[in-house]
């Protein structure tokens, strides 16, 4: 085997580089993969920008990158699901599969999770990533390792639904038309909504909202206020939603989810903002909406994974930009600035289409 283990490692709040880390080894319940795509999330351009997400702060070099897939290339002795040569989706954390939550069903929220990207613990930027095959998904053939990383975003739409019970003939409200508003749209019309609104601050994406179904898109002005947001959003629907899924994480936008939702119904907050914000807590009381959280995704790869091989949803049309590893500097400006359109950028640690049995 190569010794070639090229990374991404964030060094610090602007400082990325590419560098050399020794391949690891695997112990008898993981797999080693050799990477093939890695898409770049919010999350990564936070810690390059910020070094911190809430309680996550960096200490030391990091290898970046969580939304992967690739191909196994060693099976540990107790691995039985997976064998050498399979093209796997890659969920990005595992629990210690022992704490109460974890027996419950609940793991990601269990305290000693690790997950990629996330400090203390490496992500899978990288040329050789190990991990637990039982959080390994293999791809069928006609899914390309591209739809295989965007199973990650995809399944954070999966678990947002999920816990906002959408459902035929839900009226959903999604407040931020970037890649996870975006994926959530998609998630909500193949759970049966009836009715779709998004909303974002930048035409484009709602543009890109449009084309994948979405009923209604709402361009909103920075200056209103959410009590004005709110009307706006009750003046396109039909009927005030029933489901309201903010996906923007804004002080502004949380508020504007539990004005518009009908009394009765959910709002999900699936973007983290500021630690404290301040909530219409009273209306929301007075009128039984339920605020609910996300965070991240529990048993929801596979579902995710169904929908695309299902045909139930198309993922690809959200991957604008590709790059090869060593252009990963430019990956992250790409994605970070927004530059030509980009939604969601790919970068391949393999030359493109060298897993794919079907070219993305």
């Amino acid at each position: 085997m190569t010794k070639d283990n090229l990374a991404a490692v964030l060094h610090g709040i602007e400082d990325l580089r590419l560098e050399q880390r020794p391949i690891p080894t695997i112990s008898d319940d993981e797999v080693l993969i050799s990477m093939d795509t890695v898409g770049i999330c919010g999350t990564d351009v936070h810690y390059l920008t910020h070094g911190r997400i809430g309680h996550f702060v960096m200490t030391k070099p990091m290898v970046i990158g969580h939304e992967s897939a690739g191909v196994v290339v060693k099976v540990g002795s107790k691995v039985r699901t997976l064998d050498v040569g399979d093209r796997v989706a890659i969920e990005p954390g595992y629990p210690c599969a022992k704490c109460v939550l974890c027996k419950e069903g609940k793991y990601n929220l269990c305290p000693d999770m690790v997950c990629c990207a996330t400090p203390p613990y490496d992500g899978n930027l990288t040329r050789y990533f190990k991990h637990p095959a039982n959080f390994c998904f293999k791809l069928p053939d006609h899914v390309t390792m591209e739809e295989g990383a965007l199973l990650e975003p995809l399944s954070v739409g999966v678990h947002a639904c999920r816990r906002a019970s959408v459902g035929l003939g839900s009226k959903v409200l999604i407040l931020g038309a970037g890649p996870i508003g975006l994926v959530t749209l998609l998630v909500a019309q193949s759970m049966g909504a009836t009715e779709t609104c998004i909303t974002d601050l930048v035409q484009s994406r709602l543009d890109v909202a449009k084309k994948l179904g979405a009923t209604h898109t709402l361009l909103l002005n920075r200056t209103d206020t959410a009590e004005q947001m709110q009307q706006r959003i009750h003046d396109i629907m039909t009927e005030e939603p029933d489901r309201a899924i903010d996906c923007c994480g804004a002080e502004i936008s949380t508020r504007v989810a539990i004005f518009a939702t009908r009394s009765g119904g959910i709002v999900v907050v699936v973007g983290m903002g500021a630690p404290d914000v301040k909530l219409p807590l009273f209306d929301a009381l007075a009128r039984e909406v339920d605020i609910r959280g996300v965070f991240r995704y529990c048993n929801d790869y596979s579902r995710a994974l169904a929908l695309v091989a299902k045909g139930k949803v198309n993922i690809k049309q959200l991957v604008t930009h590709h790059f090869d590893m060593k252009e990963t500097a430019k990956a992250f400006e790409t994605s970070r600035f927004g530059l030509g359109g980009a939604i969601k950028v790919m970068i391949h640690v393999q030359p493109r289409n060298t897993n794919n049995p079907v070219k993305f």
